[in-house]
């Protein structure tokens, strides 16, 4: 039976209230932040956001490295009546104007070089742009905000993830959302006060705001993390004592690969996956380095946060399993037939109950789609995601995940449309058509691929043609292989035939 919710859910900003006073919460490259600092740091934000951003539920976009203000702004926002929009410091402008735009972002914080790299059009007029050291220095003057009373159902932040086609859409988190997926988390990872995070993913990703959210539930501490090198992360868990370490399956791909004093492995307590399933192989390898460590393998996405998780018992015996659901949730499987699937039957995996978000920012047609009335057998009826995910349940209640009915491509843990890479090769105007596909990889999961067909009475390069799309995409949609071809196969219908692309690619 699903976890009823808690009767004391509260707005996002009140997880601050949870900590001793004197124990540490924040841990930043200039000091410490203790529980009694992090209140008065998130109210004076707060009051410095409702002074700038006038309006109630008014966007603030930030786009900037990890740091105090990335930290705090997602419940300084809360506290404020603001929406917080994070942005991946990763994407480039095109990406970032995108969001700016779709959002209605009335105010952007970014580091300068972030600012800078902007042209004109790219932020609307009404946006107004401030650099975070700037915010920082004048929020201690400004007057501190006190604890919001706001509706726990009311709108605290929107958080932008591409689909299988077309540029990223904006997921409506409530405080609700959040605080239940905090306080999930929470209990499902046995998280104490004494529990120190070390916040490597980014901060823009529901997981990785989860970082710190659900250790500021347990009254824990966290250190927010922008790693260079995976032996960055290794000195970080020696320095700050770090018992608590998340991350994508390619990144513990390269961790396992380090040599790892013993007393080192030994503070973590417990590792987490997500972006991604583990392999047995892996699990394998975390065993050997880390064989105190509690090993939680999951499953979720960002229209429900998280669906399930692995108890870390049973993962020696079920490394590929993603399961079961986790609490504040309810998860069922479904078949072609609109019925609750029978014991390793394959079928769609609906989540259902409070942690499902609100649909899609100003996006009534794709909210239609993926969200959806839950199926009748559902304990909390109402809206329910429809995942397009197919997993399959044993009798044992354990789900495993078979694989996805998009074209998502999902590389080194961030999901990427193929539709937005085909649509930056083109707009070189040195292709006339692209297809992008994703191909398994050891390290990233999937590796992309990008097929192209070359325009005609061009004088544009092959190196041309790369360099223009590293200055359009992000780092982790950079086509692994680039493969020009003199003509793509079409389908019956006329469309470039991708799953014989993909065979080809596999073969």
């Amino acid at each position: 039976m699903p976890s009823e919710p808690s009767s004391s859910i509260r707005t996002l900003d009140h997880l601050v209230l949870r900590g001793c006073d004197s124990d540490p919460a924040l841990i930043l490259r200039g000091g410490i932040l203790n529980y009694k600092d992090l209140r008065d740091r998130v109210g004076r934000l707060a009051g410095w956001l409702r002074a700038h951003v006038p309006d109630d539920g008014g966007r603030v976009a930030s786009w900037a490295a990890k740091g105090e203000l990335t930290c705090l702004l997602p419940l300084a926002c809360a506290r404020a009546g603001r929406v917080h929009v994070p942005i991946n410091p990763l994407l480039k402008r095109s990406q970032v104007a995108h969001i700016l735009a779709d959002s209605g972002s009335r105010l952007l914080v970014g580091t300068p070089s972030r600012i800078s790299s902007l042209q004109a059009g790219d932020v609307l007029a009404d946006c107004v742009q401030w650099h975070e050291s700037d915010v920082l220095a004048m929020m201690s003057e400004a007057q501190s905000l006190a604890p919001s009373q706001a509706d726990p159902n009311g709108l605290a932040a929107i958080l932008y993830t591409s689909g299988s086609t077309g540029r990223p859409k904006g997921v409506m988190l409530s405080h609700a959302n959040m605080w239940l997926g905090a306080e999930s988390v929470a209990t499902y990872l046995k998280l104490t006060p004494d529990d120190r995070a070390l916040a490597v993913l980014p901060l823009s990703f529901d997981y990785g705001q989860n970082q710190l959210l659900s250790h500021w539930y347990a009254g824990a501490s966290a250190v927010p993390l922008d790693y260079l090198t995976p032996r960055d992360v290794v000195k970080a868990v020696e320095r700050h004592g770090v018992t608590t370490l998340a991350a994508v399956s390619p990144l513990w791909v390269q961790l396992v690969e380090l040599e790892w004093p013993r007393e080192t492995a030994a503070k973590l307590r417990r590792l987490t996956n997500s972006g991604g399933a583990l392999t047995p192989d892996l699990v394998r390898r975390l065993r050997g380095v880390f064989p105190q460590s509690d090993i939680y393998a999951m499953y979720g996405l960002t229209e429900a946060f998280r669906s399930t998780y692995l108890d870390p018992t049973l993962i020696d015996g079920h490394p590929t399993s993603i399961g079961r659901e986790i609490p504040h949730a309810e998860v069922l499987v479904i078949d072609d037939a609109g019925n609750v699937a029978a014991d390793d039957e394959e079928g769609e995996l609906v989540h259902c109950g409070p942690l499902v978000a609100q649909g899609y920012w100003q996006d009534a047609a794709r909210t239609a789609e993926r969200f959806r009335p839950a199926p009748p057998a559902s304990r909390y009826g109402g809206t329910a995601v429809w995942s397009g995910d197919r997993v399959r349940r044993d009798r044992d209640g354990l789900l495993t995940f078979v694989g996805r009915r998009d074209a998502m491509i999902k590389s080194a843990g961030n999901r990427i449309s193929p539709q937005e890479i085909e649509d930056a090769a083109l707009a070189t105007g040195l292709v006339s058509e692209a297809v992008a596909l994703g191909v398994p990889d050891d390290r990233l999961g999937q590796a992309v691929h990008l097929l192209v067909r070359g325009a005609p009475n061009t004088s544009g390069t092959e190196e041309e043609f790369q360099n223009m799309l590293m200055k359009e995409l992000p780092n982790f949609m950079h086509p692994k292989r680039i493969h020009w071809r003199e003509a793509l196969p079409l389908s019956p219908n006329g469309k470039i035939d991708r799953a014989r692309l993909q065979r080809e690619l596999a073969a």
